[in-house]
């Protein structure tokens, strides 16, 4: 699926107490400028490559039909390595790593592929706790540098923890605040 300019398409929620507009397309967002990190399959796990293979294979969309990467986007995979802190990684073998650690590499991946929204699929599913503190930080650091992050989690209290806002949506009740409205006036009842 490709996604390039789709004028005025605009998905709109009314939700139990304001409106919400989830996204936009068409004011300037382009394909390449979404990442997106999967949850994780046990096949995925076991995937043969260096975690520099992996990082670069991020930049496919910039490649269009050329069979072969660029020094551009080589480096930019060398420096999403280096944000993500792993860059003493960039040869091992992708499936010796820990859960955090491929993580990690999957992020650095998916911003390859953007400079704008990052979608996260239960990035933390299989982490430990401290490899998901150090992921919620990751995450947070992205935000704060500009890119907008979407994720799906089941972990609410740690979400709440580092988001700036939540959308809830449990059976027939949905609500859309900030996180800090969330925890003083919608939790009890949300989880009733």
């Amino acid at each position: 699926m490709r996604l390039e300019y789709c004028h005025n398409l605009a998905l709109n929620f009314q939700l139990q107490y304001k409106p919400l507009k989830i996204l936009k397309i068409g004011d300037g967002l382009l394909s390449n400028e979404i990442g997106y990190l999967p949850q994780q399959t046990a096949i995925q796990k076991d995937f043969p490559a260096s975690v520099f293979e992996i990082v670069l294979s991020g930049t496919l969309p910039k490649c269009k039909f050329r069979p072969f990467y660029s020094k551009v986007e080589k480096q930019l995979a060398l420096d999403a390595i280096e944000k993500m802190g792993i860059s003493h990684l960039k040869n091992t073998c992708y499936k010796t790593l820990s859960g955090g650690q491929q993580q990690r590499v999957l992020l650095a991946r998916a911003l390859c592929a953007t400079t704008k929204i990052i979608i996260l699929d239960e990035p933390i599913a299989c982490l430990d706790p401290k490899a998901t503190k150090e992921f919620y930080l990751l995450i947070k650091k992205l935000n704060k540098d500009g890119i907008t992050v979407i994720m799906v989690s089941h972990d609410i209290m740690g979400a709440l923890m580092y988001a700036s806002h939540v959308l809830f949506i449990k059976k027939e009740k949905s609500i859309f605040c900030t996180s800090k409205e969330y925890m003083t006036t919608q939790k009890e009842i949300l989880l009733k």
